[in-house]
């Protein structure tokens, strides 16, 4: 593969603002974290209504559930859900902006999606976190640095080499990490991984933890996903996100969570601190 030119458009460091901006407003979200208790709606109960709610239950109250320390655990719990999922998206968002600056692409070109039909006829659309569209990359060493990338990720996974000719850029799915063994979530990645090839595109995983069950590995792996993990400190690109970042994309995300470790662990302490208070 042909080296990244780093010093490209601007600097690493002068995206430090704006990239921590995208995490940082994902994650400020779970600030105002409230428990529904199966209420359902936008917004969950405060306090109050939690023990007006759980003191007109009989049978919470016989087992005193109405104690605001049973608040506390429920708005710690789901906020806890809810600080993994806010990360996520802000990953997500951050990755996207980190394709269209690297590789000069357009908002329309990181964007995939496609259709499927439903049981009962209808329609529904189904979305990637990202994509990589070879014909939109401007430069030719970007262009032949990714494509030289898809073809020993593609010969990795042991893709028939007419598939691999077919295939016009890669679509990304992206994860903070990856812990459950969700059979649901699986069958539906497999299916984006048949969709991704039927319309040219190689699928890749993009975990930025090392949280990936080894067997939700395997299975992604044997169904074609080219699957990166948060491994720092090798020299990998097919299996570290952030080789990839750096070697691929010429953008040192790695680099990027070093600079700003301190601000990232103050936001999420604060939330944590909110969340765990009774009220």
């Amino acid at each position: 593969m042909s080296e990244p030119d780093l010093s490209r458009a601007s600097d690493n460091t002068n995206r430090d603002a704006e990239y921590l901006d995208v995490l940082l407003a994902a994650i400020r979200v779970s600030h105002n974290y409230r428990p529904k208790f199966g209420r359902g709606g936008r917004v969950g109960l405060t306090l109050d209504e939690f023990s007006r709610l759980y003191q007109g239950d009989a049978f919470y109250g016989w087992f005193g559930l109405d104690d605001p320390m049973m608040y506390a655990a429920h708005k710690a719990a789901g906020g806890m859900t809810s600080v993994y999922r806010q990360i996520g998206i802000g990953v997500e968002r951050l990755f996207r902006q980190i394709l269209m600056d690297s590789l000069g692409l357009a908002p329309d070109d990181v964007k995939w999606s496609y259709e499927v039909e439903r049981a009962d006829g209808q329609k529904r659309r189904l979305h990637l976190d990202g994509r990589v569209p070879l014909g939109s990359i401007g430069e030719d060493g970007d262009r032949a640095r990714l494509h030289g990338w898809m073809k020993r990720a593609a010969t990795n996974l042991g893709v028939d080499e007419d598939v691999f000719g077919s295939l016009k850029g890669t679509v990304f799915e992206v994860r903070q990490g990856y812990k459950s063994k969700d059979s649901k979530r699986q069958n539906a990645d497999i299916s984006n991984a048949s969709a991704a090839y039927a319309n040219g595109y190689l699928p890749c995983a993009v975990i930025l933890s090392g949280q990936i069950d080894s067997d939700v590995l395997v299975r992604y792996s044997a169904a074609k996903w080219s699957v990166l993990t948060g491994s720092v400190g090798g020299d990998d690109v097919l299996r570290s996100t952030y080789d990839f970042s750096r070697e691929v994309l010429g953008y040192d995300l790695a680099a990027f969570f070093e600079r700003n470790s301190d601000e990232l662990r103050r936001e999420v302490r604060s939330v944590l601190t909110n969340l765990l208070a009774p009220s």
